[in-house]
C-alpha cells in the first residue's frame, strides 16, 4: 500500500439556494466586479489515504463522500488523488 493525498471538493448542487454564494456575489458586485456571473461556496477536504493505487484512493474517498463527507441530496463532490510525496494544497 502507498500513501495518497486525496482532495475532495464538495459544492452545492446547481439550482439550490446558496446564501453564502449569493452574499459574496452581491459583495463582489458592490465592489465593482460586475464580470462575476455567479458564486458557489463549497468546501475542500484533504485526506491522507493508504491505498493500492490512486484510483483505489479515489474510490475509497468517494465512498466516504457518499456516507459522510457530502450530503447526497444537496451537494455534489469531485475527488482527485496524488502520491503523498506530491501533496495537494
Amino acid at each position: 500500500m502507498s500513501q495518497f493525498t486525496v482532495e475532495v471538493l464538495v459544492t452545492p448542487r446547481p439550482g439550490l439556494l446558496d446564501p453564502q454564494g449569493k452574499a459574496i456575489h452581491h459583495a463582489l458586485s458592490s465592489l465593482g466586479y460586475d464580470a462575476v456571473a455567479d458564486v458557489r461556496v463549497g468546501k475542500a477536504i484533504y485526506l491522507e489515504v493508504a491505498a493500492a493505487s490512486p484510483d483505489d484512493a479515489v474510490e475509497r474517498a468517494e465512498e466516504m463522500c457518499r456516507k459522510l463527507l457530502a450530503n447526497p441530496v444537496t451537494e455534489d463532490f469531485h475527488v482527485t488523488a496524488a502520491a503523498a510525496d506530491r501533496a495537494l494544497p
